[in-house]
């Protein structure tokens, strides 16, 4: 298993000089603990902070005894460069249909090779960490956008590895994807890998419409023949784990503090957002739409209320303190023009908040508003679904209803949701006020849809799916290989193989 993160914590004690460390939780995470018991597997990642050279051999010791995982050692310019500027600068925006501007402030084009050079290098040394530990018959399986080279490297060094990778976030269009300098020499890397991938068809089938522009490529439903190897292309969508939530939702913690939000939001409706504070995620529209339901239903503006939590995101980073600036300004507009001195309408959370109120909350709320302008999956969705399994009584009698971006890869799954397009205020607007009013019946039919989606399609059931289908990857290409072929082919590589078997 190869991501750019371990999903490690971890300090040293500066008097003792020990170093402690900690498995982090994440929705990968959850998704993996659900097949390790079928197939065990090392982690192979980054740490994400420098280690002193001195120290590496000890820290690797203790994370392989330990946790089972390998670490890949970067110094600080390196991971800069490949995850600051080149993966999350300039492959993020790109992937979610944000365009390179011309000019950064300040500097030069947008685009440096030596973020490129960095990109290409941590790859390089990804692979190195999996060649160390790798044994015939192992599957690797890598994970996004920031390895994306990887899959090839691996295939030079091991022609016979099954080799997996998923993108979590969107795949743009080809067209957007062309304005990508590199954008070839990372597809040739993808194209190392046996099987590709993606949350939804339209990632997949976009993919394979980039793929048509490469030299020597060859695209089908079924993937993508490069040279004389093939790539399966697979559409999974991952979930969340509800038990969880579920267990959450029925602690006594979570219970009483039900009680005490119901208290306090006696008669209003609830609306909750939940978002981390990017740009993709449509923060600006959701303020926007809400403003503009107020404007449209005056007689809601002292019984209506958004919460919306954004937690904190690079916030080092002038893009994302200007969005958080631009959040804050349009909340103080809102509350200037609509609230009252015993009432606010937007309630702003700038932080992570405890999982028993972010549970806590869900139930409470009448209408879930996602409003992401692109979203690889967004399981605020699933979260909501799940802490609607309870009527919470006697603030609101049976669930609540979600409403949901088309442009999250969610909204392709989840049937029983109210879809808007962000970009038009006046939409969203009236789907709050719509969903407001919905009758019971209609809200407890949506409900039964999405709860039988999300407790079925969960993070343990994606991973399975994906780590099976990386086990029948062989026959899938084999099939391909007959199905278009009128004379039995024999690829490049066999003959290679056994050149170098005679000759020695």
């Amino acid at each position: 298993m190869v991501s750019n993160r371990l999903p490690i914590s971890f300090q040293r004690n500066e008097a003792t000089g020990e170093w402690s460390f900690s498995m982090s939780s994440g929705g990968l995470v959850t998704a993996l603990n659900g097949i390790r018991d079928q197939v065990p597997f090392i982690w192979i990642g980054w740490l994400g902070e420098e280690i002193p050279h001195d120290e590496q051999s000890k820290v690797r010791e203790k994370l392989a005894r330990e946790f089972n995982c390998v670490p890949v050692f970067l110094s600080k310019e390196i991971a800069a460069r490949y995850y600051n500027d080149f993966s999350n600068d300039i492959l993020w925006p790109i992937f979610h249909y944000v365009p390179l501007p011309l000019f950064r402030p300040g500097s030069e084009k947008k685009f440096d090779f030596r973020q490129w050079d960095a990109y290409k290098l941590a790859n390089k040394r990804f692979a190195q960490a999996v060649n160390q530990v790798y044994r015939e018959g192992d599957f690797v399986w890598v994970h996004d956008y920031h390895l994306m080279m990887l899959p090839s490297l691996l295939r030079s060094r091991h022609p016979h590895c099954k080799i997996g990778w998923f993108l979590h976030t969107p795949f743009p269009t080809a067209e957007m994807y062309r304005m990508l300098p590199v954008g070839r020499e990372i597809l040739e890397g993808l194209l190392g890998a046996d099987l590709l991938g993606f949350h939804t068809y339209d990632y997949a089938r976009h993919f394979i419409a980039a793929c048509a522009r490469v030299p020597g490529a060859s695209t089908s439903p079924k993937g993508v023949e490069h040279g004389d190897h093939f790539s399966a292309i697979g559409v999974f969508p991952i979930g969340i784990d509800p038990d969880h939530f579920e267990d959450i939702l029925n602690s006594d913690v979570t219970q009483k503090r039900i009680q005490e939000l119901t208290t306090k939001f006696a008669g209003c409706k609830v609306i909750i957002g939940v978002d981390r504070m990017d740009y993709i995620k449509g923060i600006p529209h959701k303020l926007l739409a809400m403003e503009r339901f107020l404007s449209l239903y005056p007689e809601r503006c002292k019984n209506v209320v958004l919460i919306q939590i954004g937690v904190p995101s690079r916030t080092g980073v002038q893009e994302y303190q200007h969005l958080a600036a631009s959040v804050n300004e349009m909340v103080g507009r809102i509350n200037g023009r609509f609230g009252t001195l015993t009432h606010s309408p937007v309630h702003y959370i700038h932080r992570s908040v405890a999982p028993s109120e972010l549970v806590a909350l869900y139930n409470l709320a009448d209408v879930c508003l996602v409003t992401s302008i692109r979203d690889g999956m967004n399981l605020v969705s699933h979260e909501y679904v799940m802490c609607q399994s309870q009527s919470c009584e006697p603030h609101r009698e049976g669930p609540g209803v979600l409403i949901l971006s088309e442009f999250a890869g969610s909204a392709q799954s989840l049937s029983g949701a109210i879809r808007v397009n962000p970009w038009n205020t006046t939409d969203m607007a009236n789907a709050l006020g719509y969903a407001l009013e919905l009758p019971l019946m209609e809200r407890e039919y949506r409900q039964t849809n999405l709860y039988r989606y999300v407790k079925t399609h969960t993070a343990s059931f994606w991973g399975c799916q994906v780590s099976k289908c990386l086990v029948l990857t062989r026959v899938v290409a084999i099939d391909y290989w007959f199905s278009t072929t009128k004379e039995p082919c024999l690829m490049t590589r066999h003959l290679q193989v056994a050149h170098r078997s005679n000759v020695g």
